[in-house]
């Protein structure tokens, strides 16, 4: 459900059923979100969204309303950037190197560039479209790596190594952006 307010601009409301209060946060396109118990009706949420404006005006970082949909449409870019290069970057890496895994998942987190589970599945973030391509390849080596190693252990970063030998200086590049729009 989405309420379209005059000053927050377009809030975002999730109902889940293992929400007992009303939680506020700030969505990664920048818009306000409102987590909600799963049987809250758009009346209730507006109404404690209008109640608790001041304390979200003091606490969350609100981004311009305006300014949402210029993210949304570079989220759009992005996405469409990564859809066709990062799995066919993962691909080309699994197999020189090996590795099998059985998804590529695009993402758009905002603190992590990649992430790899325990089924295999390697996630990564379409703001890697934004950094140098020997960055994305650190990133890309990095999660691979988890496929054997899921964790970051000695074992683990001597993989890396083997495939990325300026692994240490691409990690502290990578630490200069923000995989966040």
């Amino acid at each position: 459900m989405k309420i379209i307010d005059k000053e927050f601009g377009e809030v975002i409301v999730r109902k889940n059923a293992l929400t007992r209060n009303i939680k506020f946060s700030i969505s990664t396109s920048g818009r306000l979100q409102m987590s909600v118990p799963k049987y809250t009706s758009e009346f209730l949420a507006k109404r404690f969204l209008n109640s608790n404006r001041t304390m979200i005006k003091e606490k969350l970082p609100i981004k311009n309303p305006k300014d949402q949909r210029s993210r949304d449409y570079q989220k759009k870019m992005l996405m469409k950037k990564a859809k066709e290069y990062l799995p066919y970057r993962l691909e080309y890496y699994a197999k020189l190197y090996g590795y099998k895994y059985e998804k590529c998942r695009l993402s758009h987190a905002n603190t992590r560039w990649g992430s790899c589970s325990s089924n295999k599945t390697i996630s990564l973030n379409i703001g890697l479209m934004k950094v140098p391509e020997v960055l994305r390849d650190y990133v890309i080596l990095h999660e691979l790596a988890h496929l054997n190693h899921m964790n970051h252990s000695r074992d683990f970063w001597a993989e890396v190594a083997q495939h990325d030998k300026n692994y240490k200086i691409h990690e502290k590049k990578l630490k200069s952006f923000n995989p966040g729009i």
